[in-house]
């Protein structure tokens, strides 16, 4: 795994010096080896640290990573890309407000947009591919509380209706729209629910690494398939928001890239209020083996930071906990100028510099910059072997004027009244009168022809709309019915099975199927021996990227332990929330990638819906198909393990999701039936359900199939 180097984007007082050093390193390496030039470097920062030079390895200066001369030019017509803009914003503001004024109390929000609409301009005009090029295009997870801005622009491009804008939040004989990304209620368009917090993430990551698995077993080319997902600083602190950070690293996956919109704030108040959450979060991406893309400052500290040869400005702006940061940021010019630019170094630094100058600057962040965000993604594309973070700094609820621009409470004001409209029409630079701006006025497409025109021409050069959720028409030859026959028949003599046994030589048989059988996936949690999965590992292998790089301890038996790079069964070790990630990401498999798949995920029954629930409801929104089993079911199954895995509830909560349709067969006969009708469901008639089978571990004769 090749991690990225700290890097400092401040000049350098003394770069023939600092040229001196790297190349004494490079030649260590060259005459010696690597291993010499380690033990050198990690002596000099012992050495460092008693001479009380405290170095960080897990985090760096308080700065953006690529540097101005790095950056490259900017593909498209800037200005036009900035009009484009400015609607998107204005028009997604006005939909959260007139919906609140016709209906009180609707709801919806209006800062998240205006916070990460540069990020997502950038996006869909260069880097967010559709569906209609080469593979299946790029799989993109939005910060859902940002929906207005996305419909705002599907509108633009003629995707929605004016009668669609008008009816957020209303859905009414489909002509309304989603509170937030929903496949199950806007199946056309959404194609990953991300408002349940923190989960997002997880199903990103495991969509990213089950595009590899498709890949690898040649079920689909999945090659310029990219994973983007854009999530808020405040729900990094929700535990699963984070937990597979190094499951992407362990794995290279270099085909995710996360954008964390810092703009230091949740719902309540900051998120780091004495600290620094920027600074936090690069740690533990770093920490965890991903690239780490700093986009902090935007033009306009370009010139600043020239200046700052003793990197004083630098330690400024890292001593400055987010509370005060938060504040000064949207603070008045004299107020900056005082608190922000404390010190003769740092005033004299800006004595040229006006108190309105200072206020623009202090808003010129680097999610607000389109030069600065265009360089972070093409970086983050580029850069091979590892997964990339881009950690964006933003202001929430930017140019809303100072009723909304990083108030705590700008989360949840649900509409701008006509003295916010007047500051925010006047700072977009619009031409509304006054008493136009009472009627709550879109900026309609008709009046922005040219504006419509370049954003349809972008999404065609990126190869499609998007958001889009397409489930293209494809058959499946599905299993004979031999295969489920012979559990028609009980069992033989005075033999005795579990309808878990019954189910996993059932299993087996439809992985043995042609066509249908190589898109089974078997899924997990760390407990293959106890269900007697385990002869499936020998026989059809453990899915790993890099193979098995070892042998074995128990190489020399048939069932032995085997992983492959082309792996059918995927173990998910003891991670039922990263299991039921990979489930939806299987269960998704035919809109997501148009290649479906068929997943099979056992499990203890009591770490199934107890344990994960949000995710399986996840699953249902996503408009997953595949069987949940829920294995060692029962209140006297496992007396000896105590009551945590006594359970006799899962299947009530089964029946409380309308897309789960809930079983609990006793015999073999009754379990192979209703697999085999759920496949059906599934992959013939197209159904979007999950089915889950309760399955037990006592053995009893099993009865025939009864006549008819």
């Amino acid at each position: 795994m090749r991690r990225a180097g700290a890097h400092n984007s401040l000049p350098d007082e003394d770069p023939i010096q600092t040229h001196e050093w790297e190349l004494s390193v490079k030649e260590v390496v060259e005459q010696q080896g690597v291993q010499r030039a380690e033990r050198l470097l990690h002596s000099a920062i012992a050495a460092g640290g008693e001479a009380g030079i405290d170095i960080d390895t897990t985090t760096t200066p308080y700065l953006n990573t690529i540097a101005p001369e790095m950056q490259g030019t900017y593909p498209g017509d800037l200005e036009m890309e900035k009009r484009l803009h400015t609607i998107n914003r204005w028009n997604a503001m006005m939909m959260v407000t007139r919906a609140n004024k016709y209906v009180d109390g609707i709801g919806g929000h209006i800062s998240t947009y205006a916070s990460a609409s540069h990020l997502w301009e950038v996006a869909l005009n260069h880097f967010y591919r559709g569906k209609d090029g080469d593979g299946w295009g790029d799989h993109v997870y939005w910060q859902g509380h940002a929906s207005p801005g996305i419909y705002a622009r599907a509108w633009l491009e003629g995707r929605l209706s004016d009668e669609n804008i008008k009816n957020f939040r209303q859905e009414i004989g489909g002509e309304g729209l989603s509170s937030y990304p929903h496949p199950r209620l806007m199946p056309d368009f959404w194609e990953y629910p991300s408002v349940s917090m923190g989960l997002g993430a997880m199903t990103a990551i495991h969509q990213a690494r089950f595009n590899r698995y498709l890949h690898h077993r040649g079920l689909a080319d999945t090659t310029l398939s990219r994973v983007w997902y854009t999530m808020g600083d405040g729900e990094s602190d929700e535990p699963e928001s984070l937990s597979e950070l190094a499951l992407a690293a362990r794995e290279g996956l270099d085909n995710i890239v996360m954008i964390m919109n810092c703009n230091l704030q949740r719902l309540d108040g900051p998120v780091r209020g004495n600290s620094k959450i920027v600074q936090e979060l690069e740690g533990r991406f770093r920490g965890a083996g991903w690239n780490v893309i700093k986009l902090l400052w935007g033009s306009s500290w370009d010139a600043l930071f020239a200046k700052d040869t003793r990197g004083t400005l630098s330690r400024r702006l890292a001593e400055l906990v987010d509370g005060d940061e938060q504040r000064l940021f949207t603070a008045e010019g004299a107020i900056i100028r005082k608190e922000l630019f404390a010190g003769e170094e740092l005033t004299a630094m800006v004595a040229d510099y006006s108190d309105e100058e200072l206020e623009a600057l202090t808003e010129d962040l680097g999610g607000h910059d389109f030069l600065k965000i265009h360089a972070a993604y093409a970086a983050a594309c580029a850069h091979k072997g590892q997964p990339t973070v881009i950690l964006a700094r933003t202001i929430k609820g930017y140019g809303l004027g100072p009723a909304f621009a990083g108030r705590n409470t700008t989360h949840q004001r649900k509409k701008a009244d006509e003295k916010d409209l007047r500051l925010i029409r006047d700072a977009m630079g619009l031409d509304f009168k006054d008493e136009e701006l009472e009627n709550l006025p879109f900026i309609h497409p008709n009046d922005v022809p040219d504006v419509v025109a370049y954003a349809k021409k972008r999404r065609t050069a990126m190869k499609g709309p998007m958001p889009e959720r397409r489930v293209p028409e494809m058959n499946l030859t599905l299993p004979e019915d031999s295969v489920y026959a012979e559990f028609d028949e009980g069992s033989k003599g005075s033999s005795q099975v579990s309808t878990t046994m019954a189910f996993v030589r059932l299993m087996r048989g439809l992985m043995k199927t042609k066509e249908f059988g190589e898109r089974v996936v078997p899924l997990i949690p760390d407990e293959a021996r106890t269900f007697g999965m385990d002869p499936l590992f020998a026989e059809f292998g453990i899915y790993h990227p890099e193979g098995q790089l070892y042998k074995p301890v128990d190489h020399k038996v048939l069932m032995k332990y085997k992983e492959s790079a082309k792996g059918q069964v995927l173990e998910e070790g003891i991670n039922e929330a990263g299991a039921l990630s990979s489930f939806i990401a299987a269960a998704t498999s035919y809109s997501a990638q148009g290649s479906p798949t068929i997943p099979f995920y056992i499990f203890y029954s009591m770490f199934g819906f107890q344990r994960v629930a949000d995710l399986i409801w996840s699953a249902a929104d996503s408009r997953a198909r595949g069987f949940l089993i829920g294995a060692t079911s029962g209140r006297t199954t496992l007396n000896g393990e105590g009551l945590q895995h006594q359970d006799g509830h899962s299947l009530l909560m089964a029946h409380s999701n309308p897309a789960v349709r809930a079983y609990d067969p006793a015999f073999a006969f009754e379990l192979s039936t209703i697999i085999k009708h759920g496949i059906v469901e599934m992959f013939e008639q197209h159904k979007d359900v999950i089915y889950y089978l309760a399955v037990y571990n006592e053995n009893y004769p099993m009865p025939a199939k009864p006549k008819g």
